[in-house]
């Protein structure tokens, strides 16, 4: 199945725009199990096996696991996703951004190794950078566009040649040349609605993953106003709005997964809620 059938399918199961980010910390983890990095794999089971009837996807982010050489236990992570939510589609947040042959086997690593359905990736050496990943039929690629970080504007909201803003460019090319094989979509952060808006008007059909919702502050009504587009009226686009350290640590104590369902349905029902409201 292709992602985008996979997220679409996912959404009206679980009835939600939430994406579960998966970034194990072991030194925030309850209990006996703090600084326990051999634990990951497992901690990170016990949120997927109390939300997964509550998202649209999970999003595990490598370098957590690579910090602590447990590449295996993501592997085993992500083999459990598949046993207990098959339906719910993985986007591996890796960020990478390499050509050629090196890209290659980025692409191999994310779709044959951690069998990821997709992959988040930084455009900026150009198409060069990818087009190898859009060799692997149906995977889905977010690119980074307009991101959460305060530091993004650095170059993202630079004004290009014409007046066009970089984050802007990039928007236009993976809505129009780019999307060669209707695998693209787009990184937006929660922080700049404004952007996220921009974003949605000129790329209405990709699906936009937006981060920054939650514990970095981003304001989730103000996030699906942006960039939620119904189906009467207009071009109907996913938006898959990620939240991690609000879920991952809602507790420190034993009820952890338990509080991670919680906050979990908390936030899918402020996301569906804003959806509703007229904007």
């Amino acid at each position: 199945m292709r992602f985008s059938d996979q997220l679409a399918a996912a959404e009206r199961r679980s009835q939600s725009m939430l994406c579960v980010g998966l970034d194990p910390d072991p030194a925030r983890f309850p209990g006996a199990w703090q600084g326990d990095a051999s634990r990951i794999a497992e901690f990170c089971a016990a949120i997927v096996d109390a939300t997964h009837d509550l998202v649209c996807a999970f999003k595990p982010q490598i370098a957590y696991f690579a910090a602590h050489r447990a590449e295996d236990q993501l592997e085993r992570l992500i083999g459990h996703i598949r046993r207990v939510a098959p339906a719910v589609p993985v986007i591996l947040d890796a960020k990478r951004g390499d050509i050629g042959a090196t890209a290659e086997q980025y692409a191999r690593e994310a779709f044959e190794r951690y069998r990821a359905d997709a992959l988040t990736l930084s455009p900026f050496m150009g198409f060069d950078s990818i087009e190898p990943y859009l060799r692997w039929e149906g995977k889905g690629l977010f690119l980074l566009c307009r991101t959460s970080n305060p530091g993004g504007a650095d170059l993202q909201a630079q004004p290009l040649q014409g007046g066009e803003l970089l984050y802007e460019r990039i928007a236009r090319l993976a809505a129009g040349p780019w999307n060669r094989g209707g695998q693209l979509g787009l990184v937006v952060g929660a922080t700049y609605p404004r952007e996220v808006e921009r974003v949605r008007a000129l790329a209405p059909t990709l699906p936009l993953l937006i981060p920054g919702v939650g514990a970095q502050g981003g304001d989730a009504v103000a996030t699906v106003r942006a960039g939620w587009r119904g189906d009467g009226g207009g071009t109907r686009a996913a938006i898959i709005v990620n939240s991690s350290r609000a879920v991952l640590y809602a507790s420190a104590g034993d009820d952890f997964a338990a509080a991670a369902r919680a906050a979990a349905i908390q936030a899918r029902a402020q996301l569906q809620s804003a959806r509703m409201r007229p904007g």
